[in-house]
């Protein structure tokens, strides 16, 4: 088992062997300059390597950019083998990175919470308190409400014992 840091330098190594590859050497249309690798994974016995990527356009741009990195798989593992130097070259999977659209997702759940905000702030403009604008007790009150209390009890007792 190879040690995290061999993982981590031989993933850094396939993504940048694949990125140029893509960039420069495979002519296939479907892997235009829309086409960028964001991530790669290694696993701990360098067996296999995940390459994540996203693409710039639509579903359909998405489907022929899958479908042309599938055919292009062997040659671009070819090229990972001949610049690692390693006894097996890892197989390659290629995953469609979901952060754009977790990104996108994100962004459209701000947006909600920020309508709803301007929402409320336009009921509250014209509200007053339910209370008192100031709920909260000083310190010289509580004296005064002990005071009382203290009066409303004993009222309370003389009246008891007058029965």
């Amino acid at each position: 088992m190879a040690d995290n840091a061999r993982a981590k330098r031989l993933a850094d190594l396939i993504r940048e062997v694949v990125a140029q590859k893509l960039q420069r050497g495979i002519k296939d249309p479907r892997l235009g300059s829309h086409v960028t690798i964001t991530d790669t994974r290694v696993t701990g016995d360098l067996r296999e390597a995940t390459v994540f990527y996203t693409v710039y356009g639509d579903d359909e741009e998405r489907k022929a950019a899958a479908a042309g990195l599938e055919s292009a798989k062997g040659i671009l593992r070819s090229e990972v083998g001949k610049a690692a130097g390693v006894k097996f070259t890892p197989t390659l999977a290629f995953v469609m990175d979901a952060l754009p659209d977790t990104a996108r997702n994100i962004e459209d759940l701000l947006d909600k919470a920020r309508q709803s905000d301007a929402k409320v702030r336009e009921v509250s403009a014209g509200a007053a308190y339910a209370g008192e604008a100031d709920p909260y007790r000083k310190p010289g009150e509580d004296d005064e409400d002990a005071a009382e209390a203290a009066e409303s009890v004993d009222a309370d007792e003389t009246d008891d014992t007058a029965k």
